[in-house]
């Protein structure tokens, strides 16, 4: 993989594992594309930057050498899934999660509270916690405030996302509110069960919430900017809502946030919702849809999401996209990746998966060039005029939701 110049440079007071940090190398500004790095115990990440999603401790189809010769710096895993399988006891006996996936870099971990999204009629919410009936077996489990920052400390996670209530919408003003303060209340919890802890390399995020009220979303972001944690995190969001109307939402909260704290977009993962993101402030995506889409045959291009199973791509002996340097497309030709998605070869899966977190990858280095050059307006406009979104945000909704 080529980094540009900058990223592979030496910078002074080059990091070299430790306590959680962040820098700005760009001004420091309330809204607008950013330029940094977050410091972690398991490396460095150059920002704005997006995280591949290894739900179960895994990238699906993939080794972590492989999601790693992507660009990928920072993965992301799941608490609800985890404390399943294999459980605290297990990964705690393999020496934490790091090596039991074998990925020696940093990890940030969901809470599990968009299970109480997607899990729908399988979770009861309570003021104490969540109680969820498990998909695998239908047992029931609780999982509080704290036990989520304890799973996640337990098993080794840099960066710890607190237990938050996510609803479905449309729902009523009252319904979101509630949950939002709910979310609000968690986070006092979480934030005194990660000091409880004492002295830790890990850092404990928090999460915006208030569904798509322009009040609520205020409330929330004012709320997460005096709280005592490392990095914000913009949850409820990508969950169906028209793309303008998350746009909006980002305009509402960014400059509430605190400059010299991260921003985290939670489950964000389109090419053009990542320009979009970072163009208001967010320093951190994170989405299964690059690598579910993968699997089912859809490929990212510089034009636009293609189908590499339909028939126009069975004679086309040259690679998907001259212009990348992912192996899909370096050693193997589109008429070959079609072959093997016609023939259900999981060859197919693998080498559309590194190629599409290839891609987001290149286009993550790419803004993070034009933000050093001073030159993302233009290269965003560019982007714009090139690519060409297809599909819903009801089939994005739906591709978040089957995470389970």
């Amino acid at each position: 993989m080529t980094l540009s110049s900058s990223e592979s440079s030496a910078r002074p007071g080059d990091y070299q594992g430790g306590p959680f940090g962040f820098t700005l190398y760009s001004a420091a500004v309330a809204n607008g594309p950013r330029r940094g790095r977050m410091d972690t115990g398991h490396g460095a990440v150059e920002t704005p930057a997006f995280m591949p999603v290894g739900t179960q401790a895994t990238v699906k189809t993939l080794l972590p050498s492989e999601v790693r010769a992507t660009g990928a710096q920072i993965i992301l895993a799941n608490t609800y899934h985890l404390m399943l399988r294999p459980g605290l006891p297990t990964l705690q006996a393999a020496g934490g999660l790091h090596r039991f996936m074998g990925w020696d870099g940093p990890i940030l971990t969901d809470s599990g509270g968009f299970q109480i999204f997607s899990l729908g009629g399988n979770v009861r919410v309570r003021e104490d916690g969540v109680t969820f009936r498990s998909h695998i077996d239908g047992r029931a489990l609780q999982l509080t405030p704290e036990q989520a920052v304890a799973l996640q400390l337990g098993w080794g996670s840099d960066i710890l996302m607190p237990l938050d209530h996510l609803v479905g919408l449309p729902a009523e003003t009252r319904t979101v509110q509630d949950a939002m303060d709910r979310t609000h209340r968690w986070l006092e919890r979480s934030i005194s069960a990660f000091k409880d802890v004492g002295d830790t390399s890990s850092a404990l995020f928090g999460i915006c919430q208030g569904g798509m009220d322009e009040h609520l979303r205020r409330e929330s972001a004012a709320t997460l900017a005096d709280a005592d944690v490392a990095g914000c995190a913009i949850g409820g969001l990508s969950v169906g809502e028209p793309k303008p109307v998350m746009a909006a939402m980002l305009d509402v909260v960014t400059p509430l946030l605190p400059v010299t704290k991260p921003r985290y977009l939670m489950g964000v993962g389109s090419p053009e919702d990542l320009w979009m993101g970072v163009a208001r402030g967010v320093d951190l995506f994170d989405c299964v849809l690059p690598t579910r889409l993968a699997r089912n045959g859809a490929l990212f291009t510089p034009e636009g999401r293609v189908n590499i199973k339909n028939r126009r791509f069975a004679e086309m002996h040259a690679p998907l996209d001259t212009m990348c340097d992912c192996a899909a497309c370096q050693e193997f030709t589109a008429a070959y990746i079609h072959h093997l998605f016609r023939a259900r070869e999981i060859l197919g899966l693998r080498l559309a998966s590194v190629h599409n977190l290839r891609f987001l990858a290149r286009e993550m280095e790419q803004i993070r060039c034009a933000i050093e050059a001073g030159t993302f307006d233009s290269a965003y406009q560019d982007f714009q005029e090139r690519y060409r979104p297809v599909g819903s945000e009801k089939a994005n909704a739906e591709s978040m939701a089957s995470l389970n």
